[in-house]
């Protein structure tokens, strides 16, 4: 007879599935919150080990932020932290049961004995706290790029800024004992003493390099100028110098100008060819010649050019780093900073984001020990005045935000008195065709006026003890070939062609005459 079947019994209840099986929690780790609150309130240092590390915001449990907090305030008032100051600040605060009374403060500090790996246990939950951060941003990211109603553009210029913000955030350094800096300090100063004292990238402006050593390493340098005055024509004579000259790789990262007409202003520059025939072309057979002879130079310079519009600092950061990684970039020019943007992040005012721009230039010269070099505009205030005097620039013509000034190691101004048509200065020496770079603030070394000369047909800016066609009396363009030979006034011209003041064209039996 088959087995009668019960089936008024109730079916079992199964076992309750754990919280995480197939749900995710977000990364902690409260153990080692309870551990370093408990180690901070026992030890009477151990708060000053973790208080660059830490803050509120890094502990997961809310009842840990406001412990941490109270601890916060204690050090703030240098008052001692302990069990019953700890717990006497958060009465006062009125958090004290949101903790959990003066029972969980006792629990902490029963759960540690000592405040070993304190540092450790720190890091550790910083880096919990970074993962959760990139969690929530992520997830904010991804709810967005759903709406249609989201512009896919200001969504990734708003991910950039909030990744930008958690990786500032990040950015810790830890103090280094004198002895490894005082060998990196001598090292380059036995570098330096191989390049006749610049320590520096040099500029290929020798008075100039006489006041900065060359551009030093981890220094923002801000060039000024009002529009007109050459600012682009400066950075590119200079970057031609380091790329060509002394063979040091620079990037340029040009905010205005495409790539395009960056390598054309470098071939006005290098070729000495007019602006307006590179333009359109329009080059006679000798031009053509001089061109095919002259971009020999640019061609496997260590130049690099990105003319990404409206650039922002986070993607500058990533951009730099690779650049120093892959192609060991020795300088950074920026054309120019008032067209960058801090993409993500929201200010009060233009004035604050500049400030953030200026800051973050400077604290990534820093990260990647190079100079970084940014062009800026200056306000109106140098048109409003007269004079000689009057129109050279101040600190105070700085457009948009003080902050630059501050940053900034140095700061250069580019002032050609010819534009304002005052040809003459107070001695009765001739401006015309005269550029002043004015070095108003120099954090480590001196400050001064270097005359160049500048060339308006070829956007070029010369040495003023520098030989150029337009020097030669004659008229012709000669090239100065130097000689032992050369006295009583005797220059030597092209190929061997002498002439004297009393002889103009003596031949030597050579080529008179070699134009260029």
């Amino acid at each position: 007879m088959a087995e009668k079947r019960n089936y008024s019994r109730k079916p079992v209840t199964p076992a309750p599935i754990p919280a995480n099986e197939f749900g995710k929690l977000p990364p902690q780790a409260p153990e080692l919150e309870e551990a370093v609150l408990g180690a901070i309130m026992i030890e009477k240092d151990a708060y000053s080990l973790i208080s660059e590390i830490l803050k509120p915001d890094c502990f997961y449990k809310v009842a840990h932020q406001k412990i941490f907090e109270a601890i916060m305030t204690l050090a703030m008032h240098q008052e001692p932290v302990d069990m019953h100051t700890v717990t006497e600040q958060l009465r006062k605060s009125g958090t004290i049961d949101d903790v959990g009374g003066p029972y969980y403060i006792t629990l902490l500090t029963a759960k540690v004995s000592s405040a070993a790996h304190l540092e450790y246990h720190a890091r550790i939950i910083v880096q919990k706290y970074l993962a959760r951060e990139l969690i929530r941003i992520s997830s904010e990211i991804q709810t967005k790029a759903f709406d249609d109603k989201s512009d896919v553009d200001d969504l990734m210029q708003e991910a950039e800024g909030m990744l930008f913000e958690v990786s500032q955030r990040n950015l810790k350094k830890d103090v280094t004992q004198i002895n490894p800096v005082i060998e990196e300090a001598i090292h380059r100063m036995q570098e330096a003493s191989k390049h006749e004292g610049a320590s520096g990238v040099p500029t290929g402006f020798h008075a100039l390099d006489k006041i900065t050593s060359g551009w030093q390493r981890s220094d923002l340098i801000i060039i000024a100028a009002r529009p007109a005055m050459g600012k682009t024509a400066f950075v590119l004579s200079m970057a031609k110098n380091m790329g060509v000259d002394y063979n040091q790789p620079v990037a340029i990262f040009s905010l205005e100008m495409s790539n395009v007409q960056l390598v054309n202003r470098l071939i006005m520059n290098v070729c000495e060819l007019e602006g307006e025939k590179i333009k359109n072309g329009q080059l006679d057979k000798e031009e053509w010649n001089k061109l095919d002879k002259d971009i020999k130079e640019l061609i496997d310079a260590p130049i690099y050019i990105d003319d990404t519009p409206s650039l922002s600092i986070f993607e500058l950061r990533s951009k730099a780093r690779r650049l120093v990684k892959e192609h060991k970039v020795q300088c950074l020019i920026i054309d120019y900073l008032q067209l960058m943007n801090a993409s993500g992040m929201s200010f009060g005012s233009r004035e604050q984001e500049v400030s953030i721009i200026s800051r973050s230039l400077k604290g990534l010269a820093k990260e990647l020990d190079i100079p970084i070099i940014a062009l800026s505009q200056l306000n109106r205030g140098v048109e409003g005045r007269s004079g000689l005097e009057g129109k050279r620039p101040q600190l105070s013509d700085l457009r948009e935000s003080g902050a630059i000034e501050q940053d900034a190691d140095m700061v250069c101004f580019i002032h050609r008195p010819e534009y304002y048509h005052l040809t003459e200065d107070a001695q009765g020496n001739s401006l015309l065709g005269i550029a002043e770079i004015i070095v108003a603030k120099h954090r480590n070394g001196a400050t001064g006026d270097v005359q160049l000369k500048f060339k308006n047909t070829y956007a070029k800016f010369l040495n003023k003890d520098d030989f150029d066609k337009d020097d030669n009396p004659f008229g012709g363009g000669y090239q100065v070939i130097s000689s032992k030979m050369n006295d009583g006034g005797a220059n030597f011209y092209g190929d061997g062609a002498l002439i004297t003041p009393q002889n103009p064209l003596q031949s030597t039996g050579k080529n008179d005459e070699v134009p260029f």
